[in-house]
């Protein structure tokens, strides 16, 4: 996998500094976003927030403390990293830096080598701090995920089978196969729960080589990994014969196909009809859906659908929530991504995007 360029946004009001510094980023295999102010500045790192920010003090209207100050108050950029950089060279000027939200200070006239090996040191804490971040959040999640959802098909499992033992003498034969069966159910939802815990940790700490795709042979091995459940809920599903070509993971792609696809089951309609296809985007991404006619989705559910461990309304998606955190999961390592276009009534269509393998 290609490793993604860090992002650095440079704010001075010098073109000649602006210039000098974008050469020596640029040289370093940075992607460079240039502004000439405070206003151009913060519409940037708002529009994309940036990796890191190189920031002038010195600017006319807003200063670079009170653009700092503006960009630590807001959720979107206040972990953006801040440099500031400045012909100043009074202690104040430093403390008042680092009051206002800076991590680093760098003076000028600047050399090449320091501005490399300061933003590179802050890259680095940056990521390992979001990468903290991530393993907290994910042991939260597991460990709420233990507590709650495991804890419930265990219950049913010993519920049941102290009730077979304390009355095994005084049941008949068939509520004795009835509660096997309730038990047999439960403990396969929870192995499934395990397995898809240890899926999670595994796409995040793996790193794998993208190949082309067989997408019909992949979606055929979900539909086989699924065929007790196409048959219980009596599901239609329309499969389309063409397929373009996508690079991926194929394990991991099969593991996205069996959440859209036993969503779709589960959530579709009496019966589920699914429609599967895919088709090349005008950008050249290769783009995959499963389609069923389900009651849809509220627009306030489907901002949060995919984020991780979040746990939609009961009344429309249930279970232990891990699936479509699975999913992004997996598209972010495939340098795709996920969504769902959904209408109250109309059905839900959940997507899946991939870079070509052309």
């Amino acid at each position: 996998m290609t490793a993604q360029q860090d992002s650095i946004l440079i704010v001075d009001d010098t073109p000649a500094n602006l210039r000098l510094l974008a050469s020596i980023l640029v040289n370093a295999n940075y992607l460079v976003r240039p502004a000439r102010d405070g206003k151009a500045a913060l519409a940037s790192a708002h529009s994309a927030p940036p990796d890191l920010i190189l920031l002038d003090v010195m600017m006319p209207g807003m200063d670079g403390y009170e653009v700092c100050e503006r960009l630590k108050a807001d959720e979107r950029t206040g972990d953006i990293p801040v440099i500031f950089i400045s012909a100043l060279d009074d202690i104040q000027d430093k403390v008042k830096s680092f009051a206002v939200g800076g991590v680093d200070y760098i003076p000028k006239p600047f050399h090449a080598e320091e501005v490399l090996a300061r933003v590179k040191t802050h890259l680095t804490i940056r990521k390992l701090q979001q990468n903290l971040n991530e393993q907290i959040a994910e042991l939260d999640a597991f460990a709420h995920t233990v507590a709650h959802d495991l804890k419930n098909p265990l219950a049913l499992i010993v519920g049941f089978s102290d009730f077979l033992v304390d009355a095994n003498d005084r049941i008949s034969e068939e509520h004795r196969a009835e509660h096997l069966r309730k038990i047999q159910k439960a403990g396969n939802k929870a192995a499934n729960i395990i397995d898809e815990l240890l899926l999670l940790s595994t796409v995040r700490k793996q790193n794998i080589n993208l190949s082309p795709l067989n997408m019909a042979a992949i979606l055929l091995t979900a539909q086989d990994r699924l065929t007790y459940m196409i048959a219980e809920y009596q599901a239609e599903i329309s499969v389309a014969t063409n397929w373009p070509t996508a690079v991926g993971y194929a394990p991991w792609v099969e593991e996205i196909w069996v959440n859209y696809l036993s969503n779709g089951i589960k959530y579709g309609g009496n019966p589920p009809k699914l429609e599967i296809g895919g088709e090349t985007l005008t950008d050249g991404r290769v783009r995959f859906w499963v389609k069923d006619n389900g009651l849809g989705i509220d627009p306030e559910d489907q901002k949060r659908l995919f984020a991780e461990f979040v746990r939609i309304g009961q009344t429309r998606i249930q279970g232990h929530g891990l699936g479509l955190s699975i999913v992004q999961r997996i598209s972010q390592k495939l340098n795709g991504e996920v969504g769902v276009h959904s209408v109250l009534g109309e059905g839900s269509e959940f997507y899946f995007i991939l870079p070509s393998a052309f």
